[in-house]
């Protein structure tokens, strides 16, 4: 018998259609409710932590979230499932796998349909989950994202589609396992990362997205006392306008770190180019480029090293690799 707890958090999978077709909030998860046979001995234990829609999630809930699983490694838990809305899904995950130690499957999932759609994907979605946390070649892989019969890793699984079923996706590295009849088999390992012990979390970091014809203004309205760190979401592969570049040399001035990630889908920040507001140029500048991560993962992981109290070397490191 295994014992998977279910820890449901709110979001499109807790939801309903009514009578004019807005997908509105019950009092009561619909999924909670059902009776999960998926052959195997599972005993699944419900804890309606939150009831809120994913956009309502901030960094505060993650971490209670966190603490719930950790706590959770001490009343005979073999696994966990946390339900979730799927906007800021691919966040909550990656912030579970930043905080919390491998010591037993945990698995992220969400709908994108309410639970009296047609096609509604939530319960089926929420039994491969179960599926997925019962299983033994789960551990040790960090907290995995179940949708649409794929395994995705918390670090860089990303919502790519507003509303289809198969938004989930992982660019460049594709999913780690499949789920068939809700039999999971994994393809994939991932490189374990670097696990932060953290009470709190902290303020002030923010994400700004480079655009075409961009000046300082975002730069300088950033730049307060109380910002913690920024993550630029460069064009291509990490470069930004040169009209720029005044204010955000003035911010690395005050001594608030900016981390460079790329705005594209695919790939990895790098410095290739030489020319002013080149990524060459942004290194030399004082400016750290993240590989590997996209802009709302890097803030995450921001977020997480400031919390956890990171001298500026150590940040700096935690946030340049690439496989972590």
């Amino acid at each position: 018998m295994k014992n998977i707890l279910a820890i449901h958090t709110g979001g499109t999978i807790s939801m309903s259609q009514n009578e004019n077709g807005e997908v509105i909030q019950n009092d009561e998860n619909p999924i909670a409710k059902q009776t999960i046979n998926l052959g195997q001995d599972i005993n699944v234990i419900n804890d309606d932590l939150f009831n809120l829609p994913s956009p309502h999630v901030t960094p505060e809930i993650m971490l209670q979230i966190s603490q719930r699983i950790r706590k959770a490694y001490n009343e005979n838990i073999d696994g966990v499932v946390i339900t979730h809305g799927t906007d800021t899904l691919e966040e909550t995950a990656y912030f579970l796998d930043l905080t919390l130690p491998n010591k037993i499957p945990v698995v992220v999932t969400g709908a994108m349909r309410s639970s009296n759609e047609i096609g509604s994907d939530g319960l089926y979605n929420f039994m491969n989950a179960l599926a997925v946390a019962a299983c033994d070649d789960a551990a040790d892989k960090g907290v995995l994202v179940v949708m649409n019969d794929e395994i995705h890793t918390a670090r860089y699984v990303t919502k790519t589609h507003t509303t289809n079923v198969d938004t989930f996706r992982t660019p460049t590295f594709g999913p780690i396992g499949i789920v068939s009849k809700h039999q999971p088999a994994f393809y994939q390992e991932l490189i374990q990362s670097e696990v932060c012990s953290i009470d709190h979390t902290v303020d002030g970091v923010y994400l700004v997205k480079a655009f075409a014809g961009m000046d300082g203004t975002i730069f300088d309205a950033l730049n307060k006392s109380d910002t913690r760190g920024i993550i630029v979401e460069g064009l291509g592969a990490g470069n930004l306008p040169p009209a720029t570049l005044p204010s955000v040399q003035r911010l690395l001035n005050a001594n608030i770190p900016i981390y460079l990630v790329s705005r594209c889908i695919n790939g990895f920040a790098q410095d290739i180019y030489d020319y002013q507001g080149g990524g060459i140029e942004l290194e030399k500048m004082g400016i750290e480029i993240c590989r590997g991560l996209n802009g709302q993962k890097a803030r995450i992981k921001l977020i997480v090293g400031v919390s956890a109290g990171k001298s500026r070397a150590d940040l700096n490191k935690f946030m340049a690799n690439a496989i972590s």
